[in-house]
């Protein structure tokens, strides 16, 4: 599957489709915030997984009187700044709060844009992990090579498996959206094959 099908596939779902494909690309990306915040003390993770609750019940739920914009408020003091952390944990916590708050304002303007832009944030930090894994190794990083990398073509199955879920899913109910967490998570490792 090249990662242009799997783009063009999810600009294709619905946008309650791709909103709960964001949310289960989120649920593989949250343990890696966890690590960092394990590991440097900042942040918590328990502020970003309510949020995440709270999303999945925005989307099951659209016109509970959720607000968003307070979640929003306590995840932006728990993005860590690159400058203060000298590991590379910071990159994949980064970008697992950046992909929760695209999620927030995707559900808020109702922009699909921001979904969509999970799934290629997802895929960013899986070659960032690479590209670092291989430098450290003393390996030439380049597009070919990240692309080719077993870590790599396994995100973009994993993202192909859950569009293929989400497709044949029909209405998005709490027990379809439970499945998919479900699967989500199946194989116990987050995006970067980091295992729980």
């Amino acid at each position: 599957m090249t990662k242009a099908n799997n783009f063009q596939r999810i600009r294709e779902l619905n946008y309650l489709q791709q909103a709960v494909l964001a949310g289960a690309l989120i649920e593989r990306m949250l343990p890696n915030y966890g690590l960092f915040s394990e590991a440097t003390g900042f942040g918590d993770e328990a502020i970003l997984r309510s949020a995440l609750n709270v999303c999945w019940e925005k989307i099951l739920l659209p016109k509970s009187k959720i607000d968003l914009e307070k979640q929003i408020e306590k995840i932006e003091p728990n993005v860590p700044e690159l400058a203060d952390f000298d590991m590379f944990g910071t990159y994949p916590a980064i970008d697992a709060a950046t992909a929760l708050l695209s999620l927030m304002h995707g559900l808020m303007a109702q922009d699909e844009q921001e979904f969509i832009s999970i799934s290629k944030i997802s895929q960013a930090t899986v070659a960032r992990f690479i590209e670092y894994q291989l430098t450290v190794e003393g390996e030439i990083a380049d597009n070919q090579t990240i692309r080719e990398h077993p870590l790599m073509q396994y995100e973009i199955e994993v993202l192909g498996e859950m569009i293929d879920f989400v497709e044949q899913m029909g209405r998005v109910t709490s027990e379809s959206t439970k499945a998919l967490k479900q699967l989500a998570i199946a194989d116990g490792q987050t995006n970067i094959g980091i295992a729980l």
